[in-house]
């Protein structure tokens, strides 16, 4: 029958001082160590057996217990071991003697009250439900999370008010099935809180009860996933969508189209881009660009089809999946987009105005993958905005040709001026009436490596789209100025003169250029002239003759070439500061057949005479030509019937036999 102790009975209390002295295990030794108090001096060492050392050892971080004989002081004594593992090296905790049943009963209830304080504290939701699926346990963090404390809940059913009714079903089902199988299992719910719908990950496991009846618990702990959950959709929704215009990103189009391309059912994508965002941008500010952006956005998509999907690629460009793939319809759906694009957006500031541009793209005609697609469309793009804009194209497999050519000339441009591929030919100008060369007009020829001699009409639209004429423009100045400085050292004054674009014209460094230019190569700047097209003018007039009056000044002869083809009035020509005027050659190819012509060409020459200006005609090819010319007291020509661009070594071969064969035709 088992007893109980009195202090002075148990030798732990005669040894140690108390009944409950703390012990402890190393892992490097077999000696069990006591103390009177944690801590505490070593009061006496242990030898243990092996399989004794072996059962402490395999206690846990929880709190566990073993019952075994030592011998104290040659005295055997069986102990309640009480302990966990403290950490990588030791195990620790309290030794009663077994036949004192106060002390092991304080030792357990110590344990026990300290594994329900950390049950009751523990910073996890714990709820313990037995097999009718009732609450037993239902700690600290559970009732603030809930505003209900475990007395009001014990007893209930753990899905009653608790669990989200959308999931109480599949919640009882899975609980039931555990019950049955025994098996530890993971499931994240949303969960009723005093503050509203919290998302909770539990972690549930079956535990056997310690006490009274045997009984199966499901233990389940939980951690509040919520804020975790909200960051994790705001990553999907920023990876997904655009933040300003709320439609899916580059990214979510790209899953989409590369799913519908593997789905195999053909659809069509337009690539929409605004014509002059970037006006209303720079003019209004960012905050009415992105007001603009936004009210694109809904109305380019209320422009489309139900199921078809409208994406934000960014900036101001926006792609279109239509799930209609037949042409007619999505021209038609271009039409609608381009039509609504002509009314004004009423901003919160202004008003505005902002045609859009069109790439259409159809699979699997036009690609067969995402990005064949996409780069098609794009290249459809292109194609409408160099049409003037504010139009759509469909793809044809010839523009890729065109984008190919582009492509080409923009990297073999930038080659061509690092490696000085380009070259100056001349074309001189005739004197109708001494047969004379009164100077030449330098026209650039590139020398290229891989084709050959490129003429002008080939890459100067390019070089004046994409900004390269600038540079382009300031090295023909220059080599211009070393040519004239060259002949002038060789006692010939050939005057030569260049032609500006309007590119060239608003750079803030031209007239500076120019300066250096005819500096370096020591020559007056009345040996260079400029030739400036109506198209100048057209794109900003006040720029245009401030920097004509600029040059003058210099001494600079000023010529507005290809003059009868652009839009200048009467009225415009009288005010502009120049020198020469240039009549364009397709007036003067059909002067001897045209009567229109004929008349147009004397009305031009009168008003020209009448504003003291001088005369070229381009284009002369014929004696007709000249001698209807002359006639008219037109003061200069050029053309094949003079002479064809030519080298400068070609210039001073042709100047040769001028004096004694004036007006020298070509043969």
């Amino acid at each position: 029958m088992t007893r109980t102790l009195s202090q002075e009975e148990s030798p732990l209390h005669l040894y140690f001082g108390t009944t409950t002295p703390y012990w402890q295990l190393c892992a490097d030794s077999n000696a069990l160590q006591f103390a009177s108090e944690d801590r505490s001096a070593v009061n006496v060492a242990v030898a243990l057996q092996a399989e004794q050392a072996s059962a402490l050892r395999s206690m846990t971080g929880a709190t566990s217990h073993v019952d075994m004989t030592l011998s104290l002081y040659g005295e055997p004594i069986r102990m309640h071991l009480v302990g966990r593992r403290i950490d990588k090296m030791r195990w620790a905790g309290t030794a009663t003697d077994y036949l004192d049943t106060a002390s092991v009963v304080r030792s357990l209830i110590a344990v026990i009250s300290s594994s329900e304080q950390v049950v009751s504290e523990v910073n996890s939701l714990v709820v313990l439900v037995d097999s009718e699926l009732k609450i037993r346990r239902f700690n600290r963090l559970c009732e603030e999370l809930t505003g209900l404390t475990e007395a009001e809940v014990l007893g209930r059913d753990v899905h009653d008010g608790f669990i989200a009714e959308s999931d109480v079903d599949a919640a009882r089902i899975n609980m039931k099935a555990f019950f049955a199988t025994g098996h530890s299992f993971e499931a994240e719910r949303p969960c009723i809180g005093k503050n509203g719908m919290r998302q909770i990950l539990w972690r549930n496991k079956m535990v056997r009860s310690g006490s009274g009846p045997s009984e199966w618990y499901l233990v389940c702990s939980g951690t509040d996933v919520t804020e975790e959950r909200r960051a994790q959709a705001r990553l999907v929704d920023l990876a997904n969508n655009d933040a300003l215009t709320r439609l899916p990103n580059r990214h979510a189009v790209q899953e989409l189209i590369t799913r519908m391309v593997g789905s195999g059912d053909p659809f069509g994508i337009m690539f929409i881009d605004l014509d002059n965002f970037k006006n209303v941008n720079d003019h209004y500010g960012h905050l009415v660009g992105d007001s603009l952006i936004q009210s694109s956005a809904i109305a380019i998509k209320a422009c489309l089809g139900e199921g078809d999907v409208l994406a934000r690629l960014g900036g101001d460009e926006f792609l279109a999946v239509v799930k209609e793939p037949a042409s007619r319809n999505l021209e038609d759906a271009a039409q609608r987009i381009m039509s609504r694009m002509k009314t004004s957006f009423n901003l919160e500031r202004c008003e505005v105005y902002s045609s859009c541009s069109i790439g259409i793209a159809m699979y699997p005609q036009h690609g067969t993958t995402h990005e064949e697609l996409v780069r098609n469309a794009d290249t459809a793009l292109y194609v409408a905005k160099s049409k003037g804009r504010h139009t759509y194209r469909t793809f044809e497999a010839e523009m890729n040709r065109k984008v190919a050519e582009r492509v080409w000339l923009d990297t073999n441009l930038r080659k061509a001026l690092e490696e000085d591929q380009f070259e100056l030919f001349y074309q001189p100008k005739v004197n109708l009436r001494t047969g004379m060369m009164a100077g030449v007009e330098a026209l650039v020829r590139w020398n290229s490596p891989e084709r050959g001699l490129i003429m002008p009409a080939d890459f100067i639209p390019y070089a004046e789209e994409s900004g390269i004429i600038v540079e382009l423009g300031k090295w023909v100045m220059e080599e211009a100025a070393r040519q004239t400085g060259r002949w002038k050292k060789r006692g010939l004054e050939i005057p030569i003169a260049i032609n500006l674009s309007a590119r060239q014209l608003r750079s803030a460094t031209l007239v500076e250029d120019f300066t250096a230019a005819v500096l370096r190569a020591d020559i007056e700047p009345s040996m260079l002239g400029l030739e400036l097209t109506e198209s100048c003018m057209a794109d900003d007039e006040a720029l245009a003759h401030r920097v004509m009056r600029e040059f003058r000044a210099l001494g600079v002869t000023m010529y507005l070439d290809d003059f009868g083809t652009g839009y200048s009035s009467i009225s415009q020509l009288s005010r502009m500061p120049m020198d020469v005027l240039k009549l364009d050659r397709t007036f003067i190819n059909s002067i001897h057949t045209d009567l229109r012509a004929r008349a147009l060409v004397r009305s031009m020459v009168a008003v020209a005479q009448e504003l003291k200006l001088k005369v070229v005609a381009e284009g002369v090819e014929t004696r007709q030509q000249a001698e209807f010319l002359r006639e008219l007291n037109v003061e200069f020509a050029q053309g094949y019937l003079f002479a064809y661009p030519m080298s400068a070594k070609g210039v001073e071969a042709w100047m040769a036999p001028a004096a004694s064969a004036p007006l020298r035709v070509v043969a």
